[in-house]
Parts: structure tokens; sequence; C-alpha cells
């Protein structure tokens, strides 16, 4: 008796989505021997203290599962560390989880808030993982774009583009890939298109301690109406540059984590447990964030003094370990087409725009990641100085 594969009758939830342009370029880097300004991870390590909190931890024996919510310690290090810096309060047992990284966090939220049919609003260029999270669970995204070059939010096109079917709006600040931050004036506008609706805000703030040139990061911590209907995203991996270790963390008003934890308890249950308390040991010693502005902004600023002379134009990068840099002078080639060009003839790779967009067409830039050792940035610069 024969029988038909099943994958022939099988319809994906997801079918543009292919493998990302992170593992692309990375692969791609590797492969060539480039230099990987792609992927946004730094290539020096973290402080060994760290290293040997973990293992201290795990040596006396914290190897379990950790509490579904996460490590008490950790959650009241969380919450200590929005009272001083955001003047935020938010109680550790019924408003911070712990996640298994930022994006195990935004899926969360968007789980828990989106159901077929419901639309979520998000601006393009965006973090690659939105629009899927909204797809997957049957919801629209409503893409917004950003209006380059300075990639300000349109406020007017917002206001328009709220209907019935509005369930979330997702904002993300300091913004990958553009590396630019919202500022108090579009909070207070983003509040008076929120007023009087249900819409949740969901706020990607990963990057919230790499912020440039003396600006303020404007959570939505800071603001009492927008608090209360924000599910707040942080990650330990850009704070203490451990991207391998994923760990993340939401912060929302209870009723709105009650609601969080119910999609988390079944996607990861818990996260890595002595990993948690040795991050708890550090945030509550607030070690690592309070000089991280200063640390990134030094390197992005010997990037741009060393591509000088380069027929690259930079894009003001606000925040972020990210900058973006206008090869129009160079080339009139996509961005994919001159980004695959950069890495296998010039052995520096880099992340084309293209790949956060779905409504417009890319502009001539792409993004280089300057988290990374000032020996790599020379060489890259150097590379990038002769096209």
């Amino acid at each position: 008796m024969s029988h038909e594969p099943v994958l022939n009758h099988f319809a994906s939830k997801l079918p543009s989505v292919g493998t990302t342009i992170f593992t692309v370029m990375s692969k791609l880097a590797a492969d060539v021997g480039a230099i990987n300004l792609s992927q946004g991870f730094p290539d020096f390590d973290c402080d060994p203290a760290l290293v040997e909190a973990v293992a201290r931890h795990m040596r006396e024996g914290r190897n379990q599962y950790a509490p579904m919510q996460g490590v008490p310690a950790l959650r009241e290090a969380i919450a200590a560390a929005y009272k001083e810096l955001y003047g935020a309060t938010y109680d550790p047992d019924t408003e911070v989880t712990v996640t298994s990284g930022g994006t195990e966090a935004i899926f969360n939220a968007v789980a828990m808030v989106i159901h077929p049919g419901d639309e979520a609003i998000v601006f393009e260029p965006c973090y690659d993982s939105y629009v899927p999270a909204i797809e997957v669970n049957g919801g629209r995204a409503i893409v917004i774009p950003l209006r380059y070059p300075e990639y300000r939010v349109p406020w007017d096109e917002v206001r328009a583009a709220i209907t019935a079917r509005t369930r979330m709006i997702l904002l993300n600040s300091p913004h990958n890939p553009t590396a630019t931050v919202l500022s108090a004036s579009d909070l207070t506008e983003l509040a008076r298109v929120v007023a009087g609706t249900d819409i949740i805000i969901l706020s990607d703030e990963v990057y919230e301690h790499i912020i440039f040139d003396s600006v303020r990061h404007e959570s939505m911590a800071r603001d009492d109406a927008l608090r209360a209907r924000s599910v707040i995203v942080g990650s330990f991996g850009k704070t203490y540059h451990v991207t391998g270790w994923k760990v993340g963390y939401a912060v929302a008003p209870a009723a709105l984590t009650t609601e969080f934890r119910k999609v988390h308890q079944f996607v990861t249950f818990a996260t890595n447990t002595p990993t948690q308390h040795a991050l708890a040991e550090f945030l509550s010693a607030r070690k690592g964030y309070p000089e991280l502005s200063a640390f990134y902004q030094r390197k992005r600023d010997l990037f741009l003094r060393l591509i000088e002379g380069s027929r690259f134009r930079p894009v003001p990068s606000r925040g972020t370990y990210f900058q973006l840099l206008d090869y129009s002078a160079i080339t009139d080639e996509e961005d994919m087409a001159f980004a695959l060009r950069l890495t296998k003839e010039h052995g520096v790779a880099s992340i084309p725009t293209s790949a956060f967009l779905y409504k417009q067409k890319a502009p001539s830039v792409l993004r280089f990641c300057f988290g990374k050792k000032d020996e790599t940035l020379e060489r890259a610069a150097e590379r990038l100085r002769t096209l």
C-alpha cells in the first residue's frame, strides 16, 4: 500500500521565511575568511569575573531548573535597576520575568496579545523576528516605514493606521538596524496615539545601556500612562557581552505579566540557572552597565575616524553597536548584491538593510557592527578605504 509523503500536504505558517540574513552573512564571512562586521556580537570576551561567578554557582550545585519566572535574586535586581534608572516601580514577584533571550520575550508578548485576524503595527526597517511572531500567531503586521534618512517615526501615519483590529504597537529604541533613538517628544506622541484604546505596547529596549552623545534613554517605564500598557524587553547578552548565554527579561504590569507567563512556561519554562545567579550578582553591584555607553561610543568614534577618506558616508549612530554607511558614491548596486560582493571581494561582511524591510525599497546603506576589538575595526576599515 502506497502513501503520499505527508509533506506534500503540509502548509507552512511562514512560507516566505528562510534562513536569517545574520546566519547567511556570518557563514559567508567564515567561508571566505572575511572580517565579520555583520552579525551583532562582540569578538571580545566578557568580564572573567562573570564567568567565574557562573562556574562558582555551578560548583555550588545550582544546576537544576530555575523557577519559571526567574531566579528571585535576578528579578529583584532587575526591579531595583528600573527604580534607579527610570523611577519605575515593578514588583519582582508579579511583574518581572526572566526569559531565554530577548527574542523569546518578544515572541511571548506577541503570542499573548495577538489572536487570528488581529493587527500589530511595526516600523521598518525592523528586527527580523517581529513580523514572523505576529504572523505565526495568526495576526497581520501593519508595516509603517520610518522616514529616511533620519529614520523618524511618522506619527501621522501611525494615527491613520489604527483600526478596530489594532492590538499592539512594536517599538525598538535604541533601534536595530538604524541606530536611532526615540525622543521624549516621540513618547508624548505615542501616549496621544494610544490614549483611549486597549492597544498594548511592546517596547524592545535591549540596547538601553548603549546610547551616545549624552542622550537619555527614553524607556516606556518613564511614563506612567505608557508603562501601564507596556511590555518592556531587555537583554543581558547586550549589556554583558554574553549574547550566547541567551538571557533576557520582560517587565510589565501584573495583569500583563500573568498572561505573558502563560506563554513563557510552555516555550522554555525556565532559563539557565547558574547564569541567572551570576547576572544577579553583577546587576545588584551595578557592574558593567553604567560605563557601557562610553565604552561603545569610543568604538563608534574610532570606527568613524578609521573610515575617514573612504567613499562611505556615515548615517548618524545614536545608540546600539551598529553603524549604517551610505555607499551610493561607490556603486548603484542593490544592497544585498553589494554586501555579498563586499564580503567576497574585499573581505568585510555587513548586513543589507533590505533584510529588515517589507514595503519600501532599501536605500544604499549597509549595517556594520563596531562592537569588535580595535584591531578588528582597524583591519576592516583599511579594506573599506580601498573602495
